[in-house]
Order: C-alpha cells, then structure tokens, then sequence
C-alpha cells in the first residue's frame, strides 16, 4: 500500500500506472490536475499603484543608524562650538620694565586677593617662581 492511501491523500494514476498524490505535486489537494498554468499579470495602467514599504537589509539598517548618528554628533558639536564661542577669549599681557607679577595679578584681577592672583598667573602661564621679565607675554586667566 503507497502512503497516499494510508493517510487517504486523493491519488490520480500516470500512464505507467504509478500513484501521485503527494502534497506540493499535481494531483494533491488544491492543485490543479496536469501542468500549471501561468497567470497573467496586470502591467502598465492597470496596475494599482500602490506603495510598498521599504525593505532594508542589515548593512542598509546599520548605514542609516550611522549616518544619523553622525548628523547628530555634527549638530551636537555645533550647538557646543557656538555655545563655547561666546566664552571669554584669553587676555595676554606683556609685561614692561620694572612690573612685577604682583603688580600684574592687582591690575589685571582686581576680584581676587593679590596673593591667588598670583597664584592663578603662575598656573596658568606655567611658572614656579614670581619672576618676570620685561617682554615676557602673561595670559592673564578667565575668572570664573
């Protein structure tokens, strides 16, 4: 006994007499007897135009995650430069004969007492002793 009678699949007989009624095969159920046939499709205007989404592989996915987050890091960054910008610029000095760093930090950082203010000169211009000399260019630091 052939399975498609087992399991009471509808079987049709070729000429050489076998059995045919496998699923998937003419003959089985909901296929046509014989050869499929081709099927006629609508083209030019009487197709519905109909927008399909789109579908992106992976590689497209990744490419726009990129490309968005690099449109974002770009206007992050702009956002910050401008904010930035209206920083005050750093105010240089430089420095004539007989001035001393004390001097300086009393002109040029009046809110501070003139002992952080030398103190903040010495940081900021790199130096480890009070001593100046006359040319030397002080950056006089942002308060703040």
């Amino acid at each position: 006994m052939s399975a498609a009678l087992a399991l009471d699949l509808p079987v049709r007989s070729l000429p050489d007499g076998t059995a045919v009624g496998l699923p998937g095969l003419p003959g089985a159920p909901g296929m046509p007897m014989g050869r499929p046939r081709l099927r006629l499709v609508p083209t030019g205007p009487d197709v519905d135009a109909v927008a399909r989404p789109v579908r992106m592989t992976r590689r497209g996915r990744l490419l726009r995650s990129g490309v968005a987050a690099a449109v974002a890091l770009t206007a992050g960054w702009t956002i910050v430069s401008a904010v930035t910008a209206g920083a005050a610029t750093p105010h240089v000095v430089t420095v004539t004969r007989g001035q001393t760093l004390s001097e300086i930090a009393a002109q040029q950082l009046p809110d501070l007492p003139v002992r952080q203010g030398v103190a903040a000169l010495q940081l900021e211009n790199g130096l480890n002793t009070a001593d100046i000399h006359a040319g030397q260019v002080l950056t006089i630091p942002v308060a703040g």
